[in-house]
């Protein structure tokens, strides 16, 4: 097999050095390379792949940061706050509702209707019909997918087209990008921009704020969607009433399409309330609002997603849908309806599963937040969400020759350091920001704080080590 490596070689070599001075060393490689035979190891002749490989709308979306935060967890002794996910059980209703799912009809194991299995689509008419005042039909306006990834993905290619305009508010949920491109579309970035808190106070996410005039300046002829995301992920924000009054007024102004991620609705602290830009006057008809029943029910496994919105949208999100994964699990499907009839029914008491566990998830922020503050660290207060956003500026300029790569980001930097080091794991918030912006916004880090007590506790051990080795 060497020998025939090298023959290979010396031909291409050969090849090469026979074409005229200035043509092209591609064109050669690619003409070369294209005569050639290899030979497998049985003998038999083979022709290499000269074609090109990848489909295009791979270019530049191939190299994925998350892939070596992930490998890095593996490798070292850490807590492990980076990846948002609970590691703790569902609410003893939704696991017993799958298991009932799993062992009761057995035509449960076999197809549903394509677009969702009927019993859930219309519970997520019927609740969702009263939370944003409109008469939702199970059947037009209800689209369950492969989680709110897959509900993300089918949207995009649903509705963005080569040169379509999307504008996406920074920091953002990290697949918002890579979608946009590989829909063929063109992502314009708005920058949410934090003013200083109150003298005494943490820095909020009610903090960073749209500039009004910035937003309206990213608007043009060619704009085709804008995605909000509320509660945002990374940084915690709900937006206000008069927040999404301005976006709604845009996206009406100019005839845009608004794509609203409200994974996290049900997470909102202190008081804040969360509000579906949907439900909005004149809204309900341009936007499509994405749920999960992962993060609903902290079922993120099951990956049970939909979509809401008027037919005139929803129709040809049905036709990706239909022509690519064509149908979801049935029995997660069965399990995520039974929860919501039984949340239905408790729903606005002390007793509804969206009372309690925001009032149970405050309290591990709040643990977090304390924690971090005892290690020198300065939480940004996040108003909802799974997440909590850490500026690390003292650091920064107390270690700013971390090792890596000079033109990485120093949060990258930092955050590497600080799981081989520290035992702690966290996300980089610019991989939440648009490439141009990263450096303005290389001073945050993100910590998941939706975690066991045991977790927290682990955690406030790493802490307080970190603590008592900055006092040496």
């Amino acid at each position: 097999m060497f020998r025939n490596a090298a023959a290979v070689s010396l031909q291409l070599v050969g090849s090469l050095q026979g074409r005229k001075a200035g043509a092209s060393v591609t064109r050669c490689l690619h003409q070369t390379v294209s005569a050639l035979t290899l030979h497998s190891a049985h003998g038999r002749p083979q022709r290499t792949m000269a074609k090109r490989l990848q489909a295009r709308r791979l270019d530049g979306i191939d190299d994925n940061p998350w892939v070596e935060y992930s490998r890095l967890v593996t490798e070292y002794d850490v807590v492990n706050l980076g990846q948002g996910f609970p590691d703790f059980p569902p609410p003893d209703f939704a696991v017993e509702a799958f298991q009932h799912a799993v062992s009761g009809d057995f035509m449960l194991n076999q197809y549903t209707r394509a677009f969702g299995y009927p019993p859930l689509t219309k519970i997520l008419a019927s609740f969702f019909g009263k939370l944003l005042g409109q008469e939702i039909d199970p059947l037009s306006n209800v689209l369950v997918t492969v989680g709110a990834y897959g509900a993300l993905f089918t949207t995009f290619q649903a509705l963005v087209d080569k040169g379509d305009e999307v504008i996406i508010i920074e920091p953002y949920f990290d697949c918002y990008e890579p979608m946009t491109l590989m829909a063929g579309g063109r992502p314009v970035f708005v920058t949410l921009r934090p003013s200083p808190p109150e003298d005494g106070k943490l820095e909020s996410s009610g903090d960073w704020r749209l500039d009004p005039t910035e937003l309206a300046s990213k608007f043009s002829p060619r704009t085709k969607v804008l995605i909000l995301n509320t509660p945002n992920n990374p940084l915690g924000k709900v937006y206000s009433r008069a927040e999404l009054e301005l976006v709604a007024g845009l996206c009406q102004q100019h005839d845009v399409v608004c794509v609203t991620d409200e994974v996290y609705q049900w997470l909102v602290f202190d008081g804040h309330q969360h509000i579906s830009i949907a439900s909005l006057p004149g809204m309900w008809d341009r936007t499509l609002t994405i749920g999960s029943a992962g993060k609903t029910f902290s079922t993120t496994g099951w990956k049970v997603g939909w979509v809401l919105g008027p037919d005139r949208l929803m129709k040809h999100l049905r036709t990706v849908h239909q022509n690519s994964i064509y149908h979801c699990p049935t029995q997660a499907q069965a399990a995520v309806a039974q929860s919501l009839e039984r949340e239905q029914q408790h729903f606005g008491r002390p007793s509804s599963y969206f009372v309690q566990f925001p009032q149970a998830i405050q309290r591990c922020r709040d643990h977090m937040m304390r924690s971090l503050q005892s290690a020198g660290l300065r939480p940004v207060v996040p108003q909802g969400g799974y997440f909590l956003v850490t500026d690390i500026s003292d650091f920064k300029n107390r270690m700013p020759n971390l090792p890596g790569d000079g033109d990485e980001p120093f949060d990258r930097r930092f955050v590497k350091w600080m799981i081989k080091n520290k035992g702690l794991a966290a996300i980089p918030v610019s991989v939440f920001i648009s490439a141009p912006h990263q450096k303005n916004f290389d001073h945050y880090i993100r910590f998941c704080f939706v975690k066991d007590e045991a977790t927290l506790q682990a955690m406030d051990k790493r802490l307080q080590k970190w603590k008592e080795e900055l006092r040496a």
